[in-house]
């Protein structure tokens, strides 16, 4: 899990009454996860955080479902998909099961008019395109190419953009989205065989108190819903706050990848976890040194898990015709494996310098219209000779 942080000014005890510079009774308020039974923040508001003026009816943001049980290997070229003039008009689902929502976007622009809440799902946004910054109550987050931005369930943000093409791909979950248990020791901290630490994540800097009392727009998202909300104080108005639930971001070139003799199977690249799906991030490494080893993953049959790849950068040593931002999708019930003629060209290499993000699924995903729009539809006769 994140490990503890403190911005701002918080009282030495909790629940007691704290005042600001100006003998203001600050607004105290638990943001915390599994009841009271997990991790969780205290923040300090300068007015209460339930100041709601009006809200109106949702729009609905169910994703459109075109294919509801796939077995045919698939391929999705991502950056087909047309840029939009507004971040949240720009998320578009593509792979979607009750565990997990694989959505893209190309945004030109983010939340200027507007703050956002995804209440029902943890967001994670990897960065493959653009540079900009993540604004929130625990503070500002810079983010750039690369970068994975976990904003946990219940986070009010907003988000700028430096840069007029941008390219994410998103993955929301209704389970939180944590480091593998695999790598922490009985305490939460990382141990020594994660293939990164503490040290890699980038946590809430520059914290502004915001002291306005008005009309704010916040779009909340629960369960496919997207409800307008107002409320009569500025949702950055924290003081102070201290604990291990907030925003972060952890690139995906810190991640230290780990090697072996022989080919090592993809939990060695596993970097986050949430139920019934894994995040794995695959990096420049070594290849095997093994003097007879077979670079390419061997051929593997999906027996319980869809198995998805986003593209992100280098040449992938597996396939042919990849391209950056390319998704594919190997589902459970058939094997996939190196393209032909892949094996012979891994021969005599020593590295790979491939990027790409991959989630695996454990339960089938349902295809979108906007999957559809994108597909290459040829792809599953690429193994053909």
């Amino acid at each position: 899990m994140p490990h503890y942080q403190s911005r701002g000014s918080i009282p030495r005890k909790r629940h007691v009454a704290f005042r600001d510079d100006q003998g203001r009774l600050m607004a105290e308020e638990l943001v915390s996860t599994e009841g009271f039974s997990s991790i969780y923040s205290l923040v300090y508001h300068l007015y209460p955080p339930t100041m709601i003026a009006a809200f109106e009816p949702p729009t609905d943001l169910s994703p459109k479902i075109a294919v509801e049980n796939n077995i045919a290997p698939r391929s999705f070229r991502g950056f087909r998909l047309p840029p939009a003039d507004d971040y949240l008009a720009a998320r578009t689902p593509v792979l979607v099961n009750d565990d997990v929502c694989l959505s893209l976007a190309a945004p030109t622009r983010g939340l200027n008019d507007c703050f956002y809440k995804n209440a029902s799902h943890d967001e994670l946004l990897f960065i493959h395109q653009g540079n900009g910054t993540l604004f929130t109550g625990y503070g500002e987050l810079r983010f750039s190419p690369g970068d994975y931005v976990h904003i946990p369930r219940g986070v009010i943000y907003q988000i700028a953009f430096d840069t007029p093409e941008n390219r994410l791909f998103i993955i929301e979950s209704p389970s939180p989205i944590a480091f593998p248990k695999k790598y922490l020791n009985r305490y939460g901290q990382l141990e020594e065989h994660a293939p990164f630490c503490e040290r890699d994540l980038r946590t809430p800097q520059n914290l502004r108190t915001y002291d306005q009392k008005g009309n704010f727009l916040i779009k909340i998202k629960k369960n496919h819903r997207l409800w307008p909300f107002v409320y009569a104080s500025h949702p950055f108005d924290f003081l102070g706050w201290d604990g291990c639930f907030y925003p972060y971001v952890f690139s995906i070139h810190d991640f230290e990848p780990i090697t072996g003799r022989i080919h090592q199977p993809p939990p060695v690249h596993q970097n986050f976890e949430a139920r019934n799906f894994v995040v794995c991030s695959f990096v420049p490494r070594l290849f095997d040194y093994h003097p007879d080893a077979i670079v390419v993953p061997y051929n593997h049959s999906n027996v319980d898990s869809d198995e998805v790849l986003y593209y992100v950068d280098g040449e992938f040593m597996s396939r042919k015709h990849v391209e950056r931002g390319q998704i594919t999708l190997h589902p459970i019930g058939i094997p996939h494996g190196p393209h032909p003629g892949a094996v012979e060209r891994s021969f005599g290499q020593k590295q790979t310098q491939e990027i790409a993000v991959m989630v695996d699924t454990f339960r089938p995903l349902r295809l979108t219209q906007a999957a559809l729009s994108l597909e290459d539809p040829d792809y599953f006769r690429s193994w053909l000779e």
